[in-house]
């Protein structure tokens, strides 16, 4: 965990708390529907943190979630995400998933606009 703070024109970071991945049990994204910054880290003790930005907390997961499948294979438990941003496997996924919300209402977009200009039969 890393505290921000800024003295005068400079900024500061301070690391406040190390975890160990393998203590992680459960990253809970409190509220998948809402964008919201708020997360919860389930170790022996649980710890509220905000994030930057929504974003970020679901970079973050993602980060985790990759690296606990590269070194760990343990089954970590991601709740209260929005598992088609968390997941590789899913048919949004790409190399830059914090522009997938934009890329999926592009696309909604487009079938509303397609469907408002088909004739509709008398």
């Amino acid at each position: 965990m890393v505290k921000h703070y800024r003295i005068g024109l400079d900024e500061k970071y301070e690391v406040t708390k190390k975890w160990s991945l393998n203590d992680l049990q459960m990253i809970d994204g409190i509220e998948a529907d809402t964008d919201n910054p708020f997360f919860d880290l389930h170790f022996k003790k649980v710890y509220s943190l905000e994030a930057y930005s929504c974003a970020s907390k679901y970079a973050f997961a993602r980060t985790v979630n990759k690296l606990n499948h590269a070194y760990l294979k343990k089954d970590l438990q991601i709740v209260n995400f929005d598992s088609t941003y968390i997941n590789d496997d899913s048919i949004w996924s790409s190399n830059n998933k914090d522009c997938l919300v934009l890329m999926r209402i592009c696309f909604y977009a487009f079938n509303l606009v397609c469907l408002s200009l088909c004739p509709l039969p008398l």
